[in-house]
């Protein structure tokens, strides 16, 4: 059976400043978040993982190799990483960098539609990706890694992206696209845990946006 740890990014600046980060925009890890990956790499811990796969955009590609290292120094032995660029965050097109409060007043319907509405979602103003397009260019990969781990206790990491992963997840686990929300989202340095018993043909939920191991209190600026 094959075990996917879904781990969203640490949290940046632009997060806590309530910008978006797309495809395209970036920011620093916040100083904590580091201290927020040691505690992830604690909790995972007592689990081995074959691989640890992540996202090249920085604050993705960072939490992963930090969380490499923090799990090497507790376990004894290296995890190999692989960077695969199908693994970003959403194109969001003029959106990326700016204020989650200007955005709202600029592009009132498509804001609403991403956040609540996926099914009604019509990036062509803002000028980026779709929800079809981003799970088409995830899931060949999450297929690829089942497909490579199939073994009983096969465990692999995946480092990405809030709301490429809240998408990703939910449409594995075959919800409707109007539905992907529903469950919430999903927070800085979260493991959100999916079983395969066949290959990545169907998917069972274990856990979803846990962040037991983070000794802080949750707040709106960590969730996505």
């Amino acid at each position: 059976m094959t075990k996917l740890y879904f781990i969203r990014h640490g949290k940046t600046e632009w997060n806590l400043e309530g910008r978006y980060q797309g495809a395209n925009g970036d920011s620093p890890l916040l100083k904590e978040s580091y201290t927020e990956i040691s505690q992830l790499a604690s909790f995972l811990a007592p689990n081995k993982f074959q691989h640890i796969y992540a996202s090249p955009l920085r604050r993705a590609r960072v939490t992963a190799t930090t969380l490499q290292h923090e799990l090497d120094e507790l376990q004894g032995y290296p995890t190999p990483i692989t960077i695969s660029s199908r693994l970003k965050e959403f194109n969001l097109g003029i959106m990326e960098g700016m204020k989650f409060v200007d955005v709202e007043r600029e592009y009132t319907d498509e804001v609403d539609a991403f956040r609540n509405h996926p099914d009604r979602y019509d990036p062509t103003k803002i000028k980026g990706e779709t929800f079809q397009h981003l799970v088409k260019r995830m899931k060949p990969t999450i297929l690829r890694i089942c497909e490579k781990y199939p073994a009983k206790n096969d465990n692999v990491i995946i480092v990405s992206h809030g709301a490429a992963l809240n998408a990703l997840i939910n449409s594995l686990l075959e919800v409707p696209l109007a539905d992907l929300r529903k469950r919430g989202g999903l927070a800085n340095t979260s493991t959100t845990v999916l079983a395969s018993n066949d290959l990545g043909k169907s998917f069972e939920l274990v856990d979803w946006n846990n962040t037991s191991y983070l000794k802080k209190r949750i707040d709106p600026t960590d969730v996505i």
